[in-house]
C-alpha cells in the first residue's frame, strides 16, 4: 500500500503540472522577476541520459518498472485546486510539458522510495508551472484523495527551500495516511536555467541525493 500511495502523490504532482492559472491567487508572483540565462531547451531523450542512475545512487537500490499509463481511478476531496482537475488529470496522465524523463527507485529492502523528475522548457513557463503545483498542494493542509476505491487522507505542509541551488527552489513535505499506515514524502523542486529538477519520496533520501540530481542535471549546461 506504502508504494501505491506514493506513486499517487506523484502522480497528483505532475497533473498539476497543467493546472491553468488561479484568478483567486493573490501572493503576488506573477510580478517577480525570472532570472535566465541562455540554455538550451532540450529534448525528452536528452533529459533521459541526465537522470540518475544506480552507479549514482550507490549499492541498495533498484529501479523501479516506469508507472503505466493505466491508473486508477482518482477523486480529490477537500481541495478545489485538485478536484477541479478531474479524476483522469489527478492520475499524472496529461502533463503541460513534453519534454520531460523520469526514474523511481526503492532502497534495500525497505519501501522508501525516491523518484525523479526533469523537465525542459522556457524558464518563464517551468517556473509559472511549478509555482501553482506547490500553491495549490500546500494551500490545502488537509485533503483526501480516493485511489481505486481506497480513501487516502493527506496533508501538506510548504517547507524552507534549499538556498544557493539553480535559480528558483520550493519544498514541501506530504503525509499520505490510507488506514492504520502512513507515508511520508517529501518533494524539493529547483528551476536552473531551462531545466527544472523535482526529486520526491522518502526525507532522506532526497536530502540525499538532491544535489547530485541537479549536478548531473546540468552538467552539460
Amino acid at each position: 500500500m506504502r508504494v501505491r500511495v506514493a506513486t499517487t502523490a506523484l502522480g497528483i504532482t505532475a497533473a498539476l503540472l497543467a493546472l491553468p492559472a488561479c484568478s483567486t491567487d493573490t501572493t503576488g508572483d506573477q510580478h517577480k522577476t525570472i532570472a535566465v540565462r541562455k540554455t538550451a531547451v532540450l529534448s525528452s531523450a536528452a533529459l533521459k541520459t541526465r537522470l540518475l542512475d544506480e552507479n549514482d545512487l550507490g549499492s541498495g537500490y533498484l529501479r523501479q518498472p516506469e508507472r503505466s499509463t493505466q491508473q486508477d481511478d482518482v477523486t480529490v476531496v477537500g481541495c478545489p485546486a485538485l478536484s477541479k482537475l478531474g479524476g483522469d488529470a489527478a492520475t499524472g496522465t496529461t502533463l503541460a510539458f513534453p519534454r520531460k524523463a523520469e526514474t523511481t527507485f526503492t532502497y534495500g529492502s525497505s519501501s522508501s522510495e525516491i523518484s525523479e523528475e526533469l523537465y525542459s522548457d522556457s524558464a518563464s513557463k517551468l517556473s509559472d508551472g511549478i509555482d501553482r503545483i506547490f500553491y495549490a498542494m500546500t494551500g490545502c493542509p488537509t485533503y483526501q484523495v480516493v485511489a481505486g476505491g481506497t480513501p487516502v487522507d493527506v496533508t501538506s505542509q510548504k517547507l524552507a527551500a534549499p538556498h544557493g541551488l539553480g535559480d528558483e527552489q520550493w519544498s514541501q513535505l506530504l503525509t499520505f495516511t490510507a488506514g492504520r499506515r502512513s507515508t511520508v514524502v517529501k518533494q524539493t523542486a529547483i528551476r536552473d536555467g531551462n531545466l527544472l529538477v523535482i526529486v520526491s519520496g522518502s526525507p532522506a533520501l532526497v536530502d540525499r541525493h538532491l544535489d547530485k540530481a541537479l549536478a548531473k542535471a546540468t552538467s552539460a549546461n
